[in-house]
């Protein structure tokens, strides 16, 4: 009778720290929207704060990993992975993001990105023969549905936008890229370890970053103005640090696909801090797609075998 209830507290252990890694992604658009706002800057600069700041804590994450007395050294092809998949998950799909929220609400911004749970569970199935169980089924049905409805309300509310379609395509390409991203994490950091792949890929991230920033940044924006030091922290601790850990850890005990359902409840969040924190309006199809994802990850929760409650 031991050994069922271990099973279980791992596996909340699992669905609590993907709960939390959702909710302080969530905040990202919220600041992201925020700083362009306030600060007026464009979308490499805030990501080339992001990382900045980012990057003391990745170090450190990184050095302690690596001088474990487990730790067992990558080889040439793991570091590629690790880098390639660094590339996808913090650099081109941030880019992506951050580019897209220029254009169109942090709402419907994470509502879009979103999809990228049908992308990981199409790749796992096509790729590495996992089968999507009928309960997956099920909550995705509940889950897109809601997704959909809300974006129509939306279609119809931001209508004078002439952008709002680019952003979307934007948002749209950025879930892919992280789709592509929770795959390999999934595959990899039973392997490498959370802690040691979370630090390593966000290090590649940074490299791309940095070095896209240092060929086509604002360099003179950047260093007069202290308040993007203030959102690049707020972005970095909140939005990448802590959440980034929880996410890696909540991969190793879940897996990826029952990963990418429960953090549907991402989009709750960000429509509630857009509504009080970005004015921005919760109309009638958005309450009732909001209401129809709750349900696809409680749905998750309460029925998979993979999330024992």
């Amino acid at each position: 009778m031991e050994l069922p209830s271990k099973r279980n507290t791992v596996s909340l252990a699992g669905f609590i720290l993907a709960i939390l890694g959702a909710v302080l992604f969530s905040t990202k658009a919220i600041i992201v929207k925020t700083a362009f706002r306030d600060v007026h800057t464009d979308a490499l600069s805030l990501l080339a704060m992001r990382m900045i700041c980012s990057l003391p804590f990745y170090m450190a994450a990184a050095f302690f990993a690596s001088n474990k007395k487990d730790n067992v050294a990558l080889t040439n092809r793991q570091w590629l992975s690790v880098a390639i998949l660094g590339m996808f998950g913090y650099y081109i799909s941030s880019l992506l993001d951050f580019v897209g929220l220029q254009y169109i609400s942090a709402g419907l911004e994470r509502l879009i990105l979103f999809l990228y749970p049908s992308f990981v569970l199409l790749i796992n199935a096509a790729v590495f023969k996992e089968k999507i169980s009928g309960i997956q089924k099920l909550a995705l049905l509940l889950t897109y549905a809601g997704v959909a409805l809300a974006y129509y309300g939306e279609l119809h509310i931001d209508t004078s936008n002439p952008h709002f379609f680019i952003g979307s395509i934007l948002i749209f390409t950025c879930a892919i890229t992280y789709a592509l991203y929770i795959v390999g994490s999934g595959k990899m950091i039973p392997v490498v370890g959370a802690t040691k792949f979370t630090a390593y890929t966000m290090l590649a991230a940074t490299m791309g970053v940095l070095l896209h920033f240092l060929l086509k940044g604002n360099y003179q924006e950047v260093s007069v103005n202290s308040s993007f030091w203030h959102y690049g922290l707020l972005l970095a601790i909140v939005a990448t640090v802590i959440p980034s850990f929880f996410i890696s850890n909540a991969l190793k005990k879940i897996g990826s696909n029952n990963l990418a359902i429960i953090s549907g409840i991402g989009p709750v969040s960000t429509i509630i801090q857009a509504h009080f924190f970005l004015g921005e309006k919760i109309f009638a199809e958005q309450i009732a797609g909001t209401l129809l994802v709750v349900a696809g990850v409680l749905l998750t929760g309460w029925k998979s075998r993979d999330v024992a409650l």
